[in-house]
């Protein structure tokens, strides 16, 4: 956490702060470890400042602000940040700062509380090196499934573990890599090798499908209340949840199998195991199970 669903849903949430001039960057006065801000914070203030935010982007898991003179400041929530306009979830967590001018807010926070995250100033040179092709797959969001069968069939890794590698797909993590194997009807262990083209394109509508939904929901805040949106306030697809932490209730999509959770690659995995059984596969079109 986040994922691509919630980074998309911050990039949407500070899209107001688009023709803002930056005056400067400077930490937030903080007593816990410093997140990694490259470069130094007053080599980054003088090099932003008086640069307008031409527009936002998303990288896979990161805010990307684009501004003049082909400059980006990328921010990496890793585990717990939160790029906000307003209201943060706490004032001791507060990392980074962008002061703004010409624009509806004054500062665009970034919040961490694991202090994980990291914040970079890069040329679009730099950005490409460290971003682009052959370092960072292609977003999942689009993906079809001749480009998922091509970026992966190959692997002999299990389907799940191979949904997380950010080299072959960007922007999917372990909450919805659960989901979108349940939606598609596919076990979690299936070796890559072992999909059918037919495996392939219904997890091409699945990760579309998923992904569209938890944006349209704003993101998934868990138990832990971490994730927030711009305005510090909850997203709403934890309440749509299929599987993901709900190990030992009944399942929701086919109402007589349990979701299980078993450990894949030292994280937990959620399925149903009649929705998705490993042999003598139970399939159904992902349309059914998302409703």
């Amino acid at each position: 956490m986040p994922e691509l669903p919630e980074v998309e849903t911050m990039r949407r949430g500070i899209l107001p702060i688009v023709g803002s001039r930056i005056r400067g960057a400077c930490r937030a006065a903080c007593r816990l470890r410093p997140i990694g801000v490259t470069p130094g914070e007053r080599t980054f203030s003088r090099r932003v400042a008086g640069r307008t935010i031409q527009r936002i982007d998303r990288i896979g898991k990161r805010v990307v602000l684009r501004l003049e003179e082909d400059l980006a400041v990328v921010f990496e929530p890793r585990m717990t940040g939160l790029v906000l306009l307003a209201d943060p979830p706490s004032l001791e967590h507060l990392r980074f700062r962008l002061d703004l001018e010409r624009g509806p807010v004054a500062a665009l926070w970034f919040w961490d509380r694991r202090g994980l995250g990291n914040v970079q100033l890069l040329t679009s040179d730099e950005l490409l090196r460290r971003f682009g092709p052959g370092r960072l797959g292609p977003d999942a969001l689009g993906l079809s499934g001749g480009q998922l069968r091509e970026r992966l069939a190959g692997s002999r890794r299990a389907i799940k573990v191979a949904l997380l590698d950010q080299r072959a797909v960007a922007g999917i993590g372990n909450l919805y890599a659960s989901e979108i194997l349940h939606a598609a009807g596919i076990h979690p262990q299936l070796a890559c090798t072992a999909l059918r083209s037919s495996d392939w394109e219904r997890l091409s509508d699945s990760t579309g499908q998923v992904l569209e939904l938890a944006i349209r929901y704003e993101g998934s805040t868990l138990s832990d209340g971490t994730y927030r949106n711009a305005l510090n306030q909850a997203g709403g697809y934890q309440n749509h949840h299929r599987v993901y932490d709900r190990a030992g209730q009944v399942c929701p999509t086919c109402g007589q199998g349990t979701v299980r959770r078993i450990v894949q690659a030292q994280r937990a995995t959620f399925f149903c195991d009649r929705c998705q059984r490993r042999s003598g596969r139970h399939r159904r079109a992902a349309d059914d199970r998302l409703q």
